[in-house]
């Protein structure tokens, strides 16, 4: 019989792109990993990690027992969910991962909540980066992922992912603070603040800006919202925000008429398949969809 443990070591080094990744995430030694997967490759019988460079990567068997080692995954969380619906009330440890403005605008009340109606039950936050936080979730580092998606952009989560839906947050364009509003032709002279060019954020901003006919000029970037807004209020640049980043600062900015006003980010709780119905991580979720739900 294959051994799990292993087989959860090979899907490390899927997860995290090298065999050092994953043992610096695992806080392993290299050897002791690469020993392992020997053990593992003679156990099968099969060849699963090839050399590439001073790399290695999964053969295709390899990738096969990966995905099968999902499967094995899944049914353990589900394994683990069921059992827990057998406590009258969510309880036990659970680790949620989240983006910053989220992190600091909605995750507090929600967790001063949680811990009112739930006092057995222990959430943690960490904020960190979407791109990072799935890593560690499929890495089993936390239970729960709070993410969000652009219009038009693609989010590809790796097999193994349960994403749910849980609010809409409006994304509105501003010019600098005391620029007086301007046609689409001027827009091209105006300075911007925007998020990493890698990011979806940036991608989506930069689709529309070209859409109406301008080619932005990045003058600042940041991944901290905060800082574009107080551009903004200060006249340096022109941003595009999300409204939970205005309403959170108190701001009285007024979005620009040039600029689009009816676009939205997509606010995603994701969890490992199988654990979707876990007690614990369902009234997390609840308790966050309601914040996120537009007043009455």
């Amino acid at each position: 019989m294959l051994d799990l443990h292993r087989l959860t070591l090979l899907r490390e080094v899927k997860l995290h792109g090298s065999m050092s990744a994953a043992a610096r995430e695992l806080s392993y030694s290299h050897s002791a990993i690469s020993q392992q997967l020997g053990v593992l490759e003679k156990e099968t019988g099969v060849v699963l990690l090839e050399k590439v460079g001073r790399n290695v990567r999964l053969t295709p068997a390899g990738e096969e027992l990966v995905r099968n080692t999902e499967a094995i995954l899944a049914a353990m969380e589900r394994a683990e969910a069921d059992l827990a619906t057998s406590h009258e009330r969510p309880q036990g440890v659970v680790t949620v991962a989240a983006f910053t403005s989220i992190s600091r605008s909605v995750m507090p009340v929600a967790l001063a909540e949680l811990l009112r109606q739930y006092p057995s039950l222990d959430v943690r936050l960490r904020r960190e980066d979407p791109e990072q936080a799935v890593v560690q979730l499929m890495s089993r580092h936390v239970d729960a992922v709070i993410s969000d998606a652009f219009p038009g952009t693609a989010v590809d989560y790796p097999g193994g992912i349960h994403a749910t839906l849980i609010g809409q947050d409006p994304i509105r364009g501003y010019l600098p603070h005391g620029v007086p509003h301007t046609d689409a032709v001027e827009l091209r002279n105006i300075r911007w603040v925007a998020e990493p060019a890698h990011s979806a954020s940036a991608q989506w901003a930069l689709r529309v800006c070209r859409e109406r006919g301008f080619e932005p000029v990045i003058a600042h970037v940041s991944s901290d919202m905060l800082f574009h807004l107080r551009m903004v209020e200060q006249g340096l640049a022109a941003a595009f925000l999300p409204d939970m980043v205005v309403h959170e600062a108190g701001s009285m900015i007024t979005p620009s008429p040039w600029l689009p006003g009816d676009q939205q980010r997509s606010i995603q709780f994701l969890v490992r398949s199988g654990s979707e119905r876990s007690a614990s991580l369902t009234v997390v979720r609840e308790a966050i969809t309601r914040l996120l739900a537009p007043a009455p």
